[in-house]
């Protein structure tokens, strides 16, 4: 007797079978949801085309400050779908367990996090200004039609947004579903090892829109890293979250040191120094970046007394046993 007429089940057919085996490159059977390599890409791809296809069609239609408000409206509906569609959909898991308690202990990781991130760009600034490299030439300026502080919180919002996005997508579905999937073949240091650096070199790839020169991939990789750092030490987005926020923001909208992106500034800053140092990818910029997250293990220590992979990134809840 077979096992499945030992458990009253009816064994596959033909058919059954030759559709099960077709269909096993791409579908878990035993967890009933899709493979991990897909899992991981699939949030990013979907949104990122639902972006690519909302940018073009906002800016067309819109004109400043209209524009920003729209645009920052349709990427927040994009990262809604996006945490709900990956954790319910493609991955069939509690949205939480993407990092995303969302507690009080949540938001104060995200306020250090965002803390660390603002003294790492002062830092920076601190050292442009004292080589020359830099000059503040005014105070809340660039604010175009709208007064200063609207200028400044429409920037915040749609900066927090992309941001946001940024670490649900490569770190809460990609990161984390490598190392599920990798975890158990191999040992899970090495699962969560190869999730981290294959995350942060994808994340430094679509960031080749901002680059001028292979080795400026740097910068990116070593963000990438900081960042899924963060995430496998705790489990959680909300270090990441907060760190990539108030830096993209602090960066831009209070230190004037961004380039590619021209916002209000609290300080405009007028920059001189050389690109290889002082450029969006500088040599000043990547220090820094590595001294936040020395920064960030420091709290980590300090925090849980210890350093060490979280389980909670190899963990998979069935949605129909967790929360949703």
């Amino acid at each position: 007797m077979s096992p499945e007429q030992r458990d009253g089940r009816t064994p596959p057919n033909v058919v059954e079978r030759v559709v099960s085996r077709l269909l096993w490159p791409i579908w878990n059977g035993t967890d009933d949801r899709l493979r991990a390599p897909l899992r991981a890409v699939l949030p990013a791809v979907l949104s990122f085309l639902a972006l690519a296809a909302l940018q073009p069609a906002v800016r067309t239609r819109f004109t400043h400050p209209v524009r920003e408000s729209v645009e920052a409206a349709g990427i927040g509906a994009v990262l809604v779908a996006t945490v709900l569609g990956g954790a319910w959909v493609i991955d069939r898991r509690p949205v939480g367990e993407y990092g995303l308690s969302l507690d009080r202990r949540w938001w104060r990781s995200f306020a250090v996090g965002g803390a660390i991130a603002t003294a790492i760009n002062a830092g920076a600034l601190a050292v442009a200004v004292s080589a020359d490299w830099a000059t503040v030439v005014g105070v809340a300026q660039g604010a175009g039609d709208l007064p200063f502080l609207p200028a400044m919180v429409l920037v915040f919002t749609y900066v927090a947004l992309a941001a946001a996005w940024e670490e649900v997508v490569f770190r809460g579905a990609m990161l984390k579903n490598l190392a599920e999937g990798a975890d158990g073949p191999v040992p899970r240091w090495a699962a969560v090892g190869m999730a981290v650096l294959t995350s942060s070199l994808v994340f430094a790839f679509l960031h080749g829109g901002k680059v001028d020169h292979p080795s400026q991939y740097g910068y990116y990789l070593l963000a990438g890293l900081v960042l899924s750092g963060a995430y496998v030490l705790t489990g959680d987005l909300a270090l990441p979250v907060g760190f990539h926020v108030w830096y993209n923001f602090t960066q831009s909208a209070v230190f004037g040191l961004g380039h590619s992106q021209r916002t209000p500034e609290l300080l405009a800053v007028d920059i001189v120094g050389p690109a290889r140092w002082l450029g969006e990818e500088g040599a000043v910029y990547s220090v820094f970046v590595v001294v936040g997250g020395l920064l960030l293990l420091a709290y980590l220590r300090w925090r849980d007394g210890h350093l060490g992979i979280d389980e909670r990134v190899t963990r998979w809840t069935p949605r129909e046993r967790g929360e949703g």
